[in-house]
């Protein structure tokens, strides 16, 4: 968890508990409430604002649009206690619950453009003259996001009230603090988005040219191991450039590296010998998506396209209690270990280390700086990377394929 999204968590968490503790004075304020549950009134009242605030989170992490302040408006208002509330962007209503939907929405955006402008709450009359509208008072509270005010939240009660004030304003900024998070989220996906963007960029041309010409080769020589080859063509680059999520299994990504390991031994023949031993048991674990192919295209550029002997390229994927822990090992050219943590540092270009200083960081990323890489190397000596992936982590789960 980032800092800034640890920050607004705690922000939400403090904000609900305000909202819940103004909404309990009030209802102690009330007179006394039936004992239904235990605890104070005040208690009572928090625990319910928890609630409903939990039921209306969900929506509003998907961002500020119609579908979702319509799923929100109503926990919201059931939150307040209010005659109605509405939810805008800076243009529109996207949603209206309780009464005066016949008379009120198209009175909103006028008012709420001081708001909108200056950020700041305001509570005023509604001035409405229809004498069996109950909506009297309205307090106008900006949603606001990375960019700025992005809309507002308005409650109607049928007179002025310092705690409806109060109240909406914590609200108003608790909903602020989800559309924040969603505005991390989506910030978070361009990320990942990017750096597989540039993982795929790595996929070399000269890799997908000899590829190629290694497949014309056998056309005329050996015509069914080129359809063979050709079919392994076909699902490394359909597997490399999918669009199906963050995530992968261990099983599809090591199919995709005996794919990768099968053109590049085409074209390099008896040089490349490659060992692979997996334990079962560890297939199904999920992992970020092409984190391990870009370790071995390095160890076949290291260990064969660097030199001109032979190299062997050992792999293994075990089990280790609650992690998988996976290797990948060749005896090529090395490299020296002041250089790899440059690399790894985003210190120079990824040509002398493909896709290392990427997959470290996505790996930190998602499981913490405790499972970034582990690379043992030094010149002539070969290059070992060990990749430790927890079994089971929140919020890493693979995208459900056609078919699954």
């Amino acid at each position: 968890m980032t800092a800034a999204t640890l920050t607004a968590v705690c922000t939400a968490v403090a904000v609900l508990l305000a909202a819940g503790f103004l909404l309990g004075r009030a209802s102690v304020r009330r007179g006394p409430q039936p004992d239904l549950d235990l605890g104070t009134p005040v208690e009572r009242a928090t625990f319910h604002t928890l609630h409903t605030a939990s039921l209306a989170a969900p929506p509003l992490r998907a961002g500020l649009t119609g579908d979702t302040a319509r799923k929100a408006a109503r926990q919201l208002r059931s939150l307040l206690g209010t005659e109605a509330l509405c939810l805008t962007d800076r243009d529109t209503v996207l949603a209206w619950d309780g009464r005066g939907a016949d008379h009120h929405p198209e009175r909103v955006m006028g008012r709420i453009t001081d708001v909108l402008a200056s950020g700041r709450s305001q509570s005023l009359p509604t001035g409405c003259d229809d004498p069996e509208c109950p909506l009297r008072w309205a307090v106008i509270a900006p949603l606001t996001g990375e960019e700025g005010v992005l809309g507002a939240l308005v409650a109607y009660g049928s007179r002025e009230s310092a705690v409806l004030v109060r109240a909406a304003t914590e609200v108003a900024r608790w909903v602020s603090v989800q559309l924040e998070l969603a505005e991390l989220d989506r910030s978070r996906t361009r990320i990942i988005e990017a750096e597989i963007r540039a993982l795929r960029a790595q996929i070399s041309p000269h890799f997908i040219f000899n590829s190629l010409a290694a497949i014309a080769s056998f056309v005329r020589t050996d015509p069914e191991r080129a359809r063979e080859l050709l079919l392994e063509f076909a699902d490394f680059t359909r597997y490399s450039f999918r669009r199906q999520g963050d995530f992968t299994h261990l099983a599809d990504e090591l199919r995709c590296i005996e794919q990768y390991l099968a053109l590049a031994g085409a074209r390099f023949g008896d040089r490349l010998k490659v060992t692979l031993q997996v334990a079962p048991e560890v297939l199904p674990v999920t992992m970020p998506f092409l984190c391990l192919q870009p370790l071995v295209e390095n160890a076949v550029k290291h260990g064969l396209e660097d030199s001109r002997g032979a190299c062997r390229i050992s792999i293994s994927a075990q089990d280790a209690g609650s992690e998988a822990v996976v290797t990948i090992e060749d005896d090529g050219v090395g490299m020296d270990p002041a250089e790899l943590r440059r690399i790894l540092a985003r210190e120079v270009g990824t040509t002398s280390g493909i896709g290392l200083g990427n997959v470290d960081e996505r790996l930190r990323r998602v499981y913490g700086d405790d499972h970034g890489l582990v690379i043992e190397t030094a010149v002539g000596a070969g290059l070992k990377v060990t990749v430790r992936l927890p079994k089971f982590r929140a919020g890493v789960h693979r995208a459900p394929r056609a078919g699954d």
